[in-house]
């Protein structure tokens, strides 16, 4: 559903608008209480903001580090979705949560990547078809002190490729 409604909004909107507002008004989203403050045009930097409050908040009185995971869990994979277009598969792996100081405060997360990192993505992707991927980021505060550090681990093929290889799964299963 949400790719039908991307697809048509692309005809009136940037990709960086439909993103950040795509985000900030799906349920599923929303539901995280994260918000994204920041897109960058070629999509390649999104920025996000995770305030604390009643719906977050733990036993502690901190943001809950299951709302800090939540925030974050789909970004990167829909950033590169996104970046690499309608001839890649990407699927989230695994993320690795590392929480080394309570939130008490708003926090703020950055998902980047170089135009090198995607150059270099996409050729090892022409030689490989497939690959993980691995990518970092952290969770600030206003003073750069690290709450939250996670490491994402992602899956990327070749359209063609991850579907042929899907469609041999099927028939070597029965």
């Amino acid at each position: 559903m949400y790719k039908v409604i991307t697809e048509f909004l692309n005809r009136f909107f940037k990709a960086s608008t439909i993103y950040k507002y795509g985000f900030n008004w799906s349920p599923m989203y929303r539901r995280t209480t994260a918000k994204i403050i920041e897109v960058s045009d070629d999509l390649y930097k999104v920025k996000i903001r995770l305030k604390p409050n009643w719906k977050n908040r733990n036993y502690a009185g901190t943001i809950f580090g299951g709302s800090m995971l939540s925030a974050t869990d789909p970004i990167y994979m829909i950033q590169l979705l996104q970046i690499l277009g309608n001839n890649y598969v990407v699927w989230d792996k695994m993320v690795e949560a590392r929480y080394k100081r309570p939130a008490k405060s708003v926090i703020y997360g950055t998902f980047q990547f170089s135009k090198k990192e995607i150059e270099t993505l996409k050729k090892n992707l022409a030689e490989q078809n497939e690959m993980d991927i691995c990518k970092s980021m952290d969770l600030v505060d206003t003073q750069q002190n690290i709450i939250a550090t996670f490491k994402k681990t992602m899956y990327v093929a070749n359209k063609t490729f991850y579907k042929k290889k899907i469609e041999n799964r099927k028939y070597t299963n029965n």
